[in-house]
């Protein structure tokens, strides 16, 4: 979120209370688009198995790149129609639960389950860490970001060249920057509530939090997942 800044010098305007009411509705959110993947993947692998293997590959492709227009259009209204952000969440959350279903069915059910179980684990305690650290951790939005930009040009020319060495080495990688990028991001929502949220919708900010928070999870699983699967992966 670009709009506000982490001001330490800003005088905190809401109570404990208040503070906490705002990060349980926002990791409330986060969960929510978590279980609605979840169930979507499921479903996609059981009950629609049959009509997801007869889509045409043009459809899919449209799918990949309707989130991003969804996490724009969640960062553009959260402020101004609350509701209408959290709809697009829980379109974003189907639509990557669907997505998540065919990466799946590369990887066996040992791998996916050690793989969501370790990105829980990793998650809640970064998130943890993040949420009640008494440090400012803006720093490390200022530099996971930056790094972030550098490791997907090198992932994108790594398409090209196949290497599935690089791309193991990759997934190191991007666990440790997602890592990195969940405290941060628990830490910089929580800070911009302390210091801007008399000035915006408590449940707009709370559903851009959720939204990052959400991509972090879903990025360390993913990661998690190419390495859970080793040499087996496609």
């Amino acid at each position: 979120m670009n709009n506000f800044e982490n001001n330490s010098d800003r005088r905190q305007i809401h109570s404990i209370s208040e503070t906490n009411g705002f990060l349980t509705k926002m990791y409330a959110l986060m969960g929510a688009s978590v279980l609605v993947s979840a169930l979507v993947a499921y479903l996609t692998m059981t009950v629609f198995r049959s009509a997801v293997m007869g889509m045409p590959v043009t459809f899919m492709w449209i799918l990949l790149f309707v989130p991003f227009g969804l996490s724009w259009g969640i960062s553009a209204k959260a402020n101004r129609n609350p509701v209408a952000s959290l709809i697009m969440l829980g379109l974003l959350a189907a639509i990557y639960g669907f997505e998540f279903a065919l990466i799946a069915g590369f990887y066996t059910g040992t791998q996916i389950t050690s793989a969501f179980i370790s990105s829980a684990v990793v998650f809640i305690a970064m998130a943890a860490f993040g949420t009640f650290t008494k440090k400012d951790l803006s720093n490390w939005n200022s530099y996971l970001s930056a790094a972030l930009l550098g490791f997907l040009v090198a992932w994108i020319v790594n398409m090209f060249l196949h290497n599935p060495t690089i791309t193991y080495i990759f997934s190191f990688i991007g666990v440790i920057i997602f890592t990195g990028l969940t405290a941060s991001d628990a830490n910089k929502m929580k800070n911009i509530y302390n210091n801007y949220g008399d000035q915006v919708s408590s449940t707009g900010l709370a559903t851009i939090g959720a939204l990052q928070l959400y991509l972090d999870f879903a990025n360390i699983f993913l990661f998690l997942l190419e390495i859970f699967g080793g040499s087996s992966r496609n």
